[in-house]
């Protein structure tokens, strides 16, 4: 597969594809000399590091580099400040200086956390991405985005500081169980959904394959997405313009994420979720026919994900959530929709009953599919 780059002028990088994460590594290892300096810490979690730390620990040793391991907890309910702070604690046990490079080993929790980390110790270090999870591989590894989350709110601390750069191995994601698979499905459909209609037409033809990871399929699923985030970000960095239509669903999403715990649903599910919520907001606002809401729900459920969220959180909570969203300007709730199967916008004009009603129409249908 051919290497992307983030076209962001001097602080380009590269996105490398390879069937395996250890082809991968091997284009690390023939570019250390100008991407790692003396220092490097690699950061993961307990069960990606029993996978991988040892390959990657491998490839980054050098007679004259001093390389140091931290593990972190697992899972969204540990991407925190605290969590932060051990890493920080562990460069400045280990005496790191500002040139030292931070390795991302992990899914999108890992990255945001270590991307953050790597942003605010002594104003900035470099870091590196090798994303483990198809969520991680198509969306949150590329593009810079880095942070934290608050009990009030989805990634609500944070800050923009782009990679060095991104390695992927396809082989990695035959260890995702096939809830965490599903999950990064649903950024890879909302790339059909914002900006490539024919994409879209492609993910219904081929969800059956997709969804049993089959190799070709998956590597264009995967190599589609990345072109089109590595362009969006090229064109619109820290989300003044385009880039914003990246966050199809999130507001949604973030707010279910938050208001069910951290945890309960994942990321990507709830993107799902939030993103059938937007179909059918800009349906009833009367940008796009019903038959894409039928589509979005179809496509959703063949690669099984939720269309659902659980009783247990009010509508009227969603929407305070929502209100609390780092989208949300001049106390003005933002969302992205569509006005079209490829073509998305920033919608800030909607009729609050029509936002209840997209949000409760979500939790009326339990009765019909089940529980997420």
């Amino acid at each position: 597969m051919p290497t992307l780059s983030v076209d962001l002028g001097d602080r380009a990088y590269p996105i490398w594809i390879e069937a395996t994460l250890q082809a991968s590594l091997s284009l690390l290892s023939a570019n250390m000399t100008k991407m790692l300096g003396s220092q490097v810490m690699v950061v993961s979690s307990g069960p990606v590091a029993a996978y991988y730390l040892e390959s990657v620990c491998s490839a980054l040793q050098a007679p004259d580099r001093q390389l140091d391991v931290v593990t972190i907890p697992d899972g969204e309910s540990h991407k925190t400040l605290s969590t932060v702070e051990s890493i920080l604690d562990a460069l400045l046990q280990h005496n790191h200086d500002r040139k030292t490079t931070l390795v991302a080993l992990g899914g999108g929790v890992t990255g945001d956390i270590v991307g953050f980390a790597a942003a605010v110790y002594q104003r900035g270090v470099n870091f590196i991405q090798i994303p483990t999870t198809l969520l991680a591989q198509v969306d949150s590894s590329v593009g810079g985005k880095t942070g934290v989350n608050h009990p009030l709110g989805k990634n609500m601390i944070g800050a923009f500081h782009q990679p060095q750069a991104v390695l992927m191995g396809l082989d990695v994601l035959h260890t995702l169980s096939d809830r965490h698979y599903c999950a990064g499905l649903a950024e890879v459909v909302k790339y059909g959904l914002i900006y490539d209609a024919d994409f879209f037409a492609w993910l219904e033809e081929n969800a059956a394959g997709l969804l049993v990871k089959q190799t070709d399929l998956l590597e264009k699923a995967i190599l589609r997405s990345c072109e089109i985030k590595a362009a969006v970000v090229a064109e619109d960095e820290k989300e003044s313009g385009i880039r914003a239509i990246l966050n199809l669903g999130h507001t949604f999403g973030h707010a279910l994420e938050a208001g069910l715990g951290y945890g309960e649903m994942l990321h990507g599910e709830a993107v799902a979720v939030g993103m059938l919520m937007a179909v059918e907001l800009s349906h009833l606002l009367g940008y796009v026919p019903v038959s894409l809401v039928d589509r979005t729900h179809r496509l959703l459920v063949a690669l099984a994900l939720p269309v659902t969220f659980s009783h247990e959180l009010a509508v009227a909570d969603v929407i305070a959530l929502m209100q609390r969203d780092k989208k949300v300007q001049n106390k003005q709730l933002r969302l992205v929709l569509l006005k079209a199967c490829g073509e998305a916008f920033i919608a800030t004009e909607f009729e609050e009953h029509l936002l209840d009603l997209v949000i409760s129409n979500r939790q009326n249908a339990l009765s019909e599919t089940g529980t997420p």
